[in-house]
């Protein structure tokens, strides 16, 4: 129970109306040491809860509205950054503690008005907050807690040393939380200079997929690709599936092919405005949209509940957006299924993520599909095995499918 931390009576109200009733793994590990003063360095499979993790201490520990910034938030995409301030502005709501979200492809006025009017957390993207901190707008000398969250990607935005810069305008004597998936060489050295003694969380181990997600591979022609995807989702059972690309254009492209085929569908990548990617999320959140069409830009952190299946339309070429990407699914301790659709170009990214996950993923056929040959088909003559392996919906054995379920509708 949340009653065994040191936490506000406010925080605590505020935990119960979020619905939260047992810490999960990485919040009681990492709350403690927060509230203690401990820096902290968090590593957990995505759904795990993190952002509760920083978020619930830090609030009790802030007290009392105060005028100027003393939390901030330091996250690489606008949807995160707002959905984190979200989480802030949820757990705070028995509080009188003020919130402000900063990120780009808005306007400058809103933000600024609000914080005239005083923001005790902030939360921002990197490139929003210096601007405003240029302007005068924004001040990070009364900083006490400081999280850097999502870290890698950051780092592979190249965020880094703007966020270098913006540690340097933080006060010296201050609480530090770093939460990143991977820890690359570059990241070490920002801990180092960064961060005191910090203590490391890690739930889970960082390669592996969660448990809960049931996730397999479906070898198939290039030009059959599209086919394949529309008998998947006109066969499995699902209830919400984001459809992952490699490219804007390749989910514009996906995103057309569904529509035309009766699927209600929403598209999210960069190219789209602010506006539209906000209407996107919520209509999927909602069930107006039961296929969410995305790129990376969407893989991670972004909290999306009861997803229940992945589909990577494109095999993505790092392995650790494959752990992203299926990590949309089985969140929170649901279960929850992921199909890989691999051509033959895709065997060396395929191999890369087994060799990452440190196991074979297995190799399936939808029963019923009028399949064209590939060399892939060849690859994967391998004994059956004993038993069946069960997806939702689905019974699969030797690596094929046994029958075709029906499609449940909204």
């Amino acid at each position: 129970m949340f009653g065994q931390f040191k936490l506000s009576r406010e925080v605590l109200q505020g935990v119960r109306a979020m619905g939260y009733v047992e810490p999960m793994a990485i919040q009681l590990r990492a709350i403690p040491l927060i509230l203690e003063g401990r820096d902290v360095i968090g590593s957990a499979q995505t759904g795990t809860g993190k952002t509760a993790a920083f978020a619930i201490p830090i609030i009790s520990l802030l007290g009392r509205h105060q005028p100027e910034p003393r939390a901030l938030v330091v996250e690489p995409t606008r949807e995160l950054a707002a959905q984190v301030e979200t989480a802030f502005f949820d757990l705070a709501r028995f509080t009188d503690l003020k919130t402000a979200v900063l990120y780009g492809g808005v306007g400058y006025g809103k933000q600024i008005e609000t914080l005239k009017r005083g923001a005790d957390i902030v939360v921002a993207t990197p490139g929003r907050l210096l601007d405003l901190i240029e302007q005068g707008a924004c001040r990070l000398d009364k900083i006490q807690f400081l999280v850097l969250d999502e870290a890698d990607r950051l780092l592979d935005m190249g965020f880094l040393p703007d966020v270098r810069r913006i540690i340097e305008k933080c006060p010296k004597q201050r609480h530090t939380s770093l939460f990143s998936a991977t820890i690359p060489p570059e990241i070490e050295t920002l801990i180092q200079w960064a961060m005191k003694n910090p203590e490391i969380v890690q739930i889970g181990a960082r390669r592996s997929p969660a448990e809960t997600v049931r996730h397999v591979v479906y070898p198939v022609a290039d030009e059959q690709k599209s086919e394949l995807l529309l008998a998947l989702l006109a066969e499995v059972n699902f209830d919400s599936a984001i459809v992952f690309c490699r490219t804007k254009q390749r989910a514009d492209h996906v995103t057309q092919l569904l529509k035309r085929n009766q699927h209600a569908v929403a598209v999210l990548h960069s190219n789209r405005t602010q506006r539209e990617r906000e209407e996107a999320l919520r209509g999927f959140r909602d069930g107006r949209y039961e296929v969410l069409v995305a790129t990376d830009i969407a893989a991670r952190g972004l909290d999306i509940a009861d997803v229940s299946h992945v589909i990577n339309y494109d095999v993505p070429q790092h392995p650790e957006d494959y752990v992203h990407r299926i990590g949309r699914t089985g969140r929170a301790k649901a279960t929850g299924d992921a199909f890989t659709l691999m051509v033959a170009e895709d065997r060396q990214h395929i191999a890369a993520i087994e060799r990452f996950i440190g196991c074979r993923i297995e190799r399936v056929k939808l029963k019923g599909f009028p399949y064209r040959y590939t060399a892939l088909f060849e690859d994967e003559k391998r004994p059956a095995n004993e038993a069946p392996v069960k997806i939702r919906g689905v019974r699969v054995h030797g690596g094929y499918y046994f029958g075709p379920v029906k499609r449940r509708r909204r």
